[in-house]
């Protein structure tokens, strides 16, 4: 009896398109494939070329150790590899690439060419692969490396093409993975060209403090604090942000094991961890920290891609993490103390001055100054010229408004007390105390005031006496330019300056004391968000949100009393003054009857 078989072995090239779908899924994913086998080449110049964002070119060299003939040939083939020979390899594994998948898939679903010369060769060997059929192999004059040219990427895969996004999309992506690459191995010069455009030249030697200024910014650099922790046999070093420097996104939050960038879950909660009481929970730090460690203590095999990793003592890890980062946050304490008691004229072994330094600073306390609400004028019925203009009539009308307000407002009069915790302010009323969050209460009145202006289209602009140019992030600066009208009818000038950079001549006036780079950012994040969920005035309320955290006073700002009684006239004045717009208090009242009946004086 005989049956017919439903199981069969696929054909190599349809094999190599299915594994193409777990290594390859966009031209990003490419680059990051031939940049590391460029690195794990020994290669200290990698050269990168971009078209139409991926679409048409990826264009990879490197001045490596270079292939012969047959390993050329071999290198295209599944699980063709160098890095590891036994399955007990995979314990200890110290390159990059070692599943031998990359090649052979990438060329499965492209227009491949490939060029390799050993050093000291006088001529190399050039392959060329269309969809996975070798079409030719030759000896080929190059220099020594290797340079792999990767065309029309799923040409032969409709199905796969057609869920690449724009190019613009496409190239945001790739830029993104570019710089992951370029802070996982600083001492590598690395170059971009995006369409012919030097986008990226990044030098050789370099050490990470270097790169991320090169990437990021001067200034940026400026603002990060140094990790330097090492416990038993696990290293941590690079760079983070103090709480000041926060995001609403986690966009620049890069962990690197051995060199090799990815994530695992216990890393969030070390960050958490780390930053806990310094950060909300909207808040996020900017992270470049880069893990030395046995590798046999992880364990890289666990995703196709690599993008995860799971450690053999996982707790250890995690408290490593946190202690490298409060170490590090504690050390900036201590710095800043040091700076505030030079500043002041101080020596160092006097400690009192500092604390009172760092803390935000009320100017010439008055113990018992006292100040009243602002009264909002009565509408009478009656018009003025029917009241008449005798004495009598106004010395009712001024009663009359002072009652009616005394019941409308929270307290009649109020004094300031002083400040405790380096940031919050102790008020006194008829009625009891109030503790105050300056930040808070400042972001609920920008908010307030902004907004109103927005809805009228009546936003009151400054402008800058020095144009500021803003250096963004790809994914950033994709977001930035989605959105350039609507942050013009926000009172912003900008414009383009030629790759991710922007220039900014204009802020609204509210915002004007505040960060270009850091508005820009966060309300572009809070736009994104909202455009998924949709709504215009939810998005609208979200980015303004954003820019008033953004500008209203910090924890350090310097405050006079002057400054803090005009603070709480105004958040009297708006229509929700107990809750900043992400809905953390604003006031904290306490009466002097829950006082008294704490003290049994009830």
């Amino acid at each position: 009896m005989t049956t017919d078989s439903h199981i069969r072995v696929l054909p190599v090239h349809v094999a190599n398109k299915i594994a193409a779908g777990e290594v390859v899924d966009r031209p990003a994913s490419v680059l990051k494939e031939l940049v590391e086998n460029a690195m794990d080449a020994g290669a200290s110049q990698i050269n990168v070329d971009i078209s139409a964002g991926g679409k048409k070119l990826i264009a990879v060299s490197d001045n490596g150790s270079g292939m012969n003939r047959d390993d050329a040939i071999l290198s295209i083939e599944r699980h063709a590899t160098s890095k590891i020979s036994d399955v007990d390899d995979i314990e200890k594994i110290q390159t990059l690439g070692f599943r031998g998948e990359a090649l052979a898939a990438i060329a499965s679903v492209s227009r491949f060419r490939l060029s390799t010369c050993r050093t000291g060769e006088s001529s190399g060997t050039e392959l060329i692969i269309t969809g996975g059929k070798l079409t030719d192999v030759r000896d080929f004059g190059c220099p020594a490396g290797t340079s792999i040219e990767v065309r029309d990427i799923f040409f032969n895969v409709p199905a796969r093409r057609k869920f690449l996004r724009s190019e613009p999309t496409e190239l945001s992506h790739i830029r993104a993975g570019f710089i992951v690459q370029a802070l996982s191995h600083p001492m590598i010069g690395m170059n971009l060209k995006v369409d012919g455009r030097e986008t990226y030249r990044l030098t050789q030697g370099s050490d990470l403090e270097d790169r991320l200024r090169d990437l990021f910014g001067a200034d940026f650099q400026k603002s990060l604090k140094k990790v330097d922790y090492c416990s038993g046999d696990i290293t941590i070093r690079g760079y983070i942000t103090m709480p000041a420097m926060s995001r609403s996104d986690r966009n620049e939050q890069y962990f690197f094991v051995n060199g090799r960038v990815t994530g695992a879950p216990l890393f969030s909660y070390a960050l958490r961890e780390g930053y806990r009481t310094l950060l909300p929970s909207d808040r996020h730090p900017s992270v470049f920290l880069l893990m030395e460690m046995n590798p046999e203590l992880v364990d890289v095999n666990v995703h196709p891609t690599k993008k995860e990793v799971r450690f053999r003592r996982p707790d250890d890890v995690r408290d490593i993490i946190i202690t490298a980062i409060r170490e590090a946050l504690k050390s900036d304490k201590s710095s800043t103390v040091a700076e505030h008691v030079r500043d002041a004229g101080k020596k160092p072994e006097q400690p009192a001055p500092a604390v009172a330094d760092i803390q935000l600073k009320i100017d010439n306390l008055p113990p018992t100054r006292t100040f009243h609400y602002p009264r909002m004028p009565v509408i009478s019925n009656v018009s003025r010229q029917e009241q008449g203009s005798t004495a009598k009539n106004q010395d009712f009308e001024e009663k009359q408004a002072k009652k009616e307000n005394q019941a409308n407002a929270p307290w009649l009069w109020c004094r300031v007390l002083g400040q405790i915790g380096s940031l919050y302010v102790m008020l006194e009323t008829e009625d009891g105390y109030v503790i105050m969050d300056p930040h808070a209460a400042h972001e609920r009145v920008l908010f307030e005031r902004f907004m109103a202006d927005f809805l009228k289209g009546k936003i009151q602009i400054q402008n800058l006496l020095l144009p500021d140019t803003v250096e963004l992030v790809p994914g950033d600066a994709m977001r930035v330019r989605k959105n350039l009208d609507l942050f013009r009818k926000m009172g912003f000038g900008i414009s383009e300056f030629g790759g991710d950079s922007f220039v900014v001549d204009a802020l609204p006036s509210y915002f004007s004391q505040a960060s270009a780079q850091g508005l820009l950012v966060d309300i572009a994040h809070s736009l994104e968000q909202a455009g998924a969920r949709g709504g215009n005035t939810r998005w609208r309320e979200e980015s303004i949100a954003q820019a008033a955290c953004k500008a209203a006073v910090k924890q350090r700002d310097k405050l006079s009393l002057e400054e803090i009684e005009k603070l709480v006239i105004d958040l009297a004045q708006t229509e929700m003054p107990y809750t900043c717009p992400h809905g953390r208090p604003t006031l904290i009242f306490t009466s002097f009857r829950d006082l008294n009946r704490k003290f049994g004086r009830e």
